[in-house]
């Protein structure tokens, strides 16, 4: 059976999916008659106009009609039916072919869109009961978005590195979440009985290779947190040759999701963070490169990219601080949702913002002025 679904997608069809990577909803809107279209094309279906820019949508709709599609000529949904289909009238006009989860009630009903990244990593569509409790870990369970979403409920995690303040946060996030079991790397005894202590140090070859061998076919999800305070030469070993050597003994081995915890830093340097934020930046490449091999086996690629965060590294940065807490409840979180990309923090979301608009701006005013805060 293969491991994802159809893949082919048009061109204008990546505009769906790259607003689900980060967890948005988003349509065709055109830009000379208003017109809001699905599914996406190169051009309006009303006046014909190729000025079409993507624009969140609220999600509302009303639920027309379903089926059960019961038998498949695809090998990837032959193994999974029966799946429930839903015809929905979005609130900004157009209708679209949609999964139901399973808190929706029949025809007719009112529904909420979200636009979700399937097995294949691909946007699609996803219907919830208007009102529906919307934190993840409160709905009830359903098989396609399960298996659809990385939620660590039910599966087994590997944090790299369980010994600081955000790594204890993990594991205690990842035990609350409903995970079957959590490897603590540089973890101690003691706690859930979820946690298993392991040794890791991802700077050694041959530390590595055993954690692979003892652990490797087992797991499920690897969450990359390793952060080194040093010289230049030790932040780029732990975090980009770090990631590599981690991704070249389990990326095969892993079967759900990798998370690497990075740095907004990564896209733009901030001075005496010249050197971290280099390593960072070498870790992104290497990690947008391992989630275009991943993919063919359906794992899914999440980059975290968390503002400071309180810790001594950033202790002198004139930044607001994100707690680790904090930052460990929107890593579970996008698991659970299942995005691409992650901006934890009001500093890493105004950056990114920023960013967006006009990245040689944004590196114009940290170099002169290190923030506008």
């Amino acid at each position: 059976m293969k491991a994802t679904p159809p893949r082919p997608r048009s061109r204008a069809a990546l505009g769906l999916t790259a607003a689900a990577a980060v967890g948005r909803f988003e349509l065709q809107v055109c830009r000379a008659c208003g017109a809001v279209q699905y599914p996406p094309r190169e051009a309006c279906h009303r006046c014909l106009s190729s000025l079409l820019d993507w624009k969140l949508q609220t999600g509302g709709g009303e639920l027309l009609a379903e089926t059960r599609l019961l038998h498949s000529h695809d090998d990837f949904f032959r193994g999974r039916v029966p799946i429930r289909l839903g015809l929905v009238r979005l609130e900004s006009g157009p209708t679209a072919v949609v999964y139901l989860h399973s808190s929706v009630a029949s025809a007719p009903a009112r529904v909420r869109i979200e636009a979700r990244l399937d097995k294949a990593g691909q946007g699609v569509l996803v219907a919830f009961a208007d009102g529906h409790m919307t934190e993840t870990n409160q709905r009830p369970e359903d098989r396609h978005l399960h298996e659809m979403s990385c939620d660590p409920r039910g599966r087994k995690v590997l944090v790299a590195d369980a010994s600081t303040p955000l790594g204890e946060a993990l594991v205690h996030c990842l035990v609350e979440a409903g995970a079957e079991v959590v490897w603590a790397g540089r973890g101690t005894g003691g706690g859930a009985s979820q946690v298993r202590p392991v040794s890791l140090d991802v700077t050694s070859d041959e530390s590595v290779a055993r954690l692979a061998a003892s652990i490797g076919p087992q797991v499920d999800i690897v969450i990359n947190n390793v952060d080194a305070v040093g010289s230049a030469r030790e932040q780029m070993d732990a975090h980009y040759f770090g990631l590599l050597r981690l991704s070249q003994a389990l990326s095969t081995r892993t079967t759900v999701a990798w998370v690497n915890v990075l740095s907004i830093f990564a896209l733009v340097s901030f001075p005496e963070l010249e050197t971290f934020a280099a390593s960072m930046a070498a870790a992104r490449s290497l990690s947008q490169s391992s989630r275009a091999e991943m993919l063919a086996a359906g794992v899914r690629v999440i980059n975290v990219f968390p503002g400071p965060i309180e810790t001594e590294r950033y202790r002198s940065t004139p930044l607001a601080k994100l707690h680790p807490a904090a930052l460990a409840r929107a890593i579970t979180k996008s698991l659970q949702d299942s995005v691409e990309d992650v901006y934890p923090g009001d500093v890493a979301q105004e950056w990114l913002a920023r960013w967006r608009e006009n990245p040689k701006v944004l590196e114009r005013e940290i170099a002169m002025h290190g923030t506008r805060q």
